[in-house]
């Protein structure tokens, strides 16, 4: 579904990709996890066509990203991209004026289920409030690919069970989901395949029960392997297993 081969992006002399390979197949819920810095944001920016590649290929369904890639794409970024004079409502007016696939009743179902007031302006939204604005209008797409990048940030305990619920509901219908985090216990009831990234790579990827049968760890252990003081070194980070 989504392929990259051998993708660099750099800014200046620092890569935020650096010979990125890796494969993201339909239907399938992925982790994207490792440190701020790590190159996730960068990789879901390119997908979502935003970013101009230094070298490498990239390719949704075979073919280049583009604007008809983008029909297909759904992408929630870190940053906030509505304007502050809009109510909530019409966050979602704006969606549909844009996106096809847009599902103006699943977000009047999730605003509701988020407790979040149609008629409330974003301006006067809290971090919390925004952010689940933010998941309610991506997850609102009938997209093939849906991409969340750090949707859990900022959120208190209660408006976490909210996405995640929200989150598993959106899944089983044949989309291909890549959540990133710097942290993967928040992911752990959502996913079942992991990529781990440092330093623009993958250090690690597979089925998330395969990958605990093999190492004989969790994968919050092994995460803080990779990522504490006495991780692998640079030269054992092969892009996999």
């Amino acid at each position: 579904m989504l392929q990259f081969n051998q993708v660099t992006k750099g800014y200046g002399e620092k890569k935020a990709l650096d010979g990125l390979t890796v494969k993201f197949e339909a239907g399938k819920v992925y982790a994207l996890v490792g440190p701020n810095g790590s190159g996730k944001s960068t990789m879901m920016k390119s997908a979502a066509g935003l970013v101009k590649l230094t070298s490498g290929t990239l390719t949704f369904k075979g073919k280049p990203i583009g604007v008809e890639s983008k029909k297909h794409i759904a992408y929630m970024s870190t940053e906030p991209f509505y304007y502050d004079y809009m109510k909530i409502e019409d966050v979602g007016k704006f969606y549909k004026d844009f996106f096809q696939d847009f599902d103006s009743q699943k977000f009047a179902s999730l605003l509701q289920f988020m407790e979040l007031t149609p008629n409330l302006k974003v301006r006067a939204l809290s971090s919390g409030m925004a952010a689940k604005l933010k998941i309610a209008a991506t997850l609102s797409r009938k997209a093939d690919l849906i991409m969340l990048d750090e949707p859990l940030n900022g959120i208190d305990l209660i408006g976490r069970d909210q996405i995640i619920h929200s989150v598993i509901q959106s899944t089983g219908n044949g989309a291909t989901f890549i959540i990133s985090s710097h942290l993967f216990d928040e992911l752990e009831p959502i996913v079942d395949n992991v990529v781990m990234m440092k330093k623009g790579k993958v250090i690690l990827q597979g089925e998330l029960e395969e990958i605990r049968m093999e190492y004989g760890k969790s994968i919050s252990d092994l995460y803080r392997e990779f990522y504490s003081d006495t991780a692998m070194p640079d030269s054992m980070i092969n892009g996999g297993k």
